[in-house]
């Protein structure tokens, strides 16, 4: 199930959750609020002209979901040449959260909850994607082996982006963010 937040060009993802207006004075998920400040600095040509977030239940299947969410997106924003990079880094950032930032505990206390959320920005100069987890763990890049089965997954990222971090979310965890240029 998903939960779609949507301001000035709502994407219409009917991800068989429910869509509503954000409400500007509200605590919106990601740790941001209505009035779309962004907590990795400052705003490249100005503010967000789009928005939508996507609340995911912390299972593998949500890099999946993820994707087709920045598909759907994009696609309804006219950015359909973005969707290739953009669901590789929403998908690395989604599995990052699903098996490095979830534990057993919060996947308890989540039965029926949202732990992760997925959120789009749409910038005039560039679209940043931003996933919340419930950990304040920093996400740590690895030199994978030629071998290795995983730890690629920053690397993906860093190169496919114009730039990515992270911040704490006050009360509770951290958004890993990236932005990719129009």
């Amino acid at each position: 199930m998903t939960i779609q937040l949507a301001t000035s060009m709502s994407s219409g993802f009917d991800g068989g959750g429910r869509t509503a207006a954000p409400d500007p004075a509200a605590d919106w998920p990601l740790g941001l609020t209505g009035a779309g400040e962004r907590p990795w600095g400052p705003v490249q040509g100005g503010g967000p002209t789009g928005f939508a977030a996507c609340g995911l239940d912390g299972t593998l299947r949500n890099a999946s979901q993820a994707r087709r969410f920045v598909a759907h997106t994009l696609d309804g924003w006219g950015l359909s040449r973005l969707v290739p990079d953009t669901s590789l880094v929403v998908s690395e950032l989604v599995t990052n959260a699903v098996q490095h930032a979830l534990d057993r505990e919060d996947r308890e206390a989540a039965r029926g909850d949202y732990p992760l959320w997925l959120g789009i920005f749409l910038h005039p100069d560039d679209v940043v994607c931003a996933v919340t987890d419930p950990s304040s763990q920093a996400p740590l890049p690895r030199d994978a082996t030629v071998c290795a089965s995983g730890g690629r997954g920053l690397a993906l990222v860093g190169a496919l982006c114009a730039s990515w971090s992270w911040s704490l979310t006050p009360p509770r965890g951290k958004t890993v963010w990236a932005t990719l240029a129009r």
